[in-house]
């Protein structure tokens, strides 16, 4: 099978190069990142793709090349940090390529285009975040009559860490430091996505995710905190039954599920202690209230996820550049909700046209006082 990486620099790149070299039956003919030319060269040598690109924003033509070059029957490994996912997704199923998505952006400001033309193509999306694999892998027990999936669920129950700030007060993660949310207990990833672990806003994307992914309602979907990151998420079915995937916390578990699906070769990655507990707790939405504008901006539909989204990328941003607090990304994510007017996502321009707005907004700020 011949695939095309991606994001090939960032976490989740790295470690699907770390994968892709230990198995033979995989081929890379496509690499593609958005800075870091040095790594992406130094993994091309090791490779040998055909095709290699560096691309931003202003700059797609050899992205979206990168993601059209291979076809049916092979797949496209988008791991691309952002909204920018979205045009490579779109060419990548137009060229009749599965997809290995790591990108959540994607589902989350286009949902409806990306399945709607994943189906007329005949491509399949398979997740490759560690929540939403669990619950694919789960689902895979009832397949056998692939109609009654929905009809058979009761919930999804996607699971999260709490991100660095799980333990903290409020008033203790009001004075916290970017630096201090980087320092994620379980988990080794990029900065933007461990920021928004520590915001909880991660779940709220993965909230609705997992909405487009598996075609069941939002009052389908629970989060529960779940602090030692072994069970990736759960399935509860009409029957009584609940079905969990654990795994340690090692993203090349689900990274390797999706190159290989339906087969699950052997590797030498963490085994799981059965004699730690396992414990589990409700979000608490008062200390990480962006997992509820997130959910708010869901049942809102259109383009809101789409603005909230891409608002949020901006501030994360900024805090990490010490330029706003904690709860300033949440404050100005809801004072933009209220200022905003959606309207139905028919094309990507008007996926671009609400990240536009947000972007603007958020140029808009006077980040000394920001409310």
């Amino acid at each position: 099978m011949d695939i095309v990486i991606l994001g090939a620099t960032g976490s989740i790149g790295r470690q699907c190069f770390d994968v892709v070299q230990n198995l033979p039956n995989v081929r890379v003919v496509g690499m593609a990142a958005r800075s870091n030319e040095t790594s992406l060269m130094e993994m091309a040598d090791v490779l040998k793709p055909r095709f290699v690109t560096l691309y931003d924003r202003d700059g797609m033509e050899g992205l979206l090349e990168c993601a059209s070059m291979v076809g049916k029957g092979d797949l496209v490994v988008n791991a691309i940090v952002g909204s920018i996912g979205l045009r490579p997704t779109l060419a990548a199923i137009g060229a009749g390529a599965h997809i290995a998505l790591a990108n959540k952006e994607t589902l989350v400001a286009a949902g409806g285009l990306v399945t709607s033309a994943a189906k007329e193509q005949g491509v399949e999306i398979r997740p490759m975040d560690s929540e939403h694999s669990a619950i694919w892998q789960c689902l895979q027990s009832s397949e056998s009559d692939k109609n009654s999936i929905v009809s058979d669920v009761k919930r999804l129950i996607i699971t999260a860490s709490g991100g660095a700030f799980r333990e903290l007060s409020r008033e203790q993660i009001e004075k916290a430091k970017a630096a201090d949310a980087l320092k994620h207990p379980n988990w080794n990833m990029g900065q933007k996505i461990t920021i928004d672990c520590a915001t909880m806003m991660n779940k709220g994307l993965e909230y609705i995710e997992a909405h487009w992914l598996f075609g069941l309602p939002y009052d389908k979907i629970d989060i529960l905190v779940h602090p030692q990151s072994v069970i990736h998420s759960m399935v509860e079915f009409e029957d009584g039954a609940t079905l969990a995937q654990l795994a340690a916390p090692d993203m090349r578990q689900p990274i390797q599920y999706a190159l290989t699906y339906p087969k699950r070769p052997k590797r030498n990655y963490e085994y799981i202690d059965f004699t730690k507990p396992l414990t589990f707790s409700e979000p608490d939405y008062e200390r990480f209230p962006c997992l509820s504008l997130a959910m708010q901006a869901a049942e809102i539909g259109d383009t809101m996820p789409a603005m909230v989204n891409a608002l949020n990328e901006q501030l994360v941003s900024a805090y990490l550049d010490g330029k706003v607090g904690f709860y300033d990304i949440s404050a100005i994510i809801e004072k933009a909700m209220g200022a905003y007017t959606t309207k139905q996502v028919l094309s990507v321009e008007d996926v671009e046209e609400a990240e536009a707005w947000a972007i603007d907004f958020h140029k808009k700020m006077s980040f000394s006082n920001p409310l």
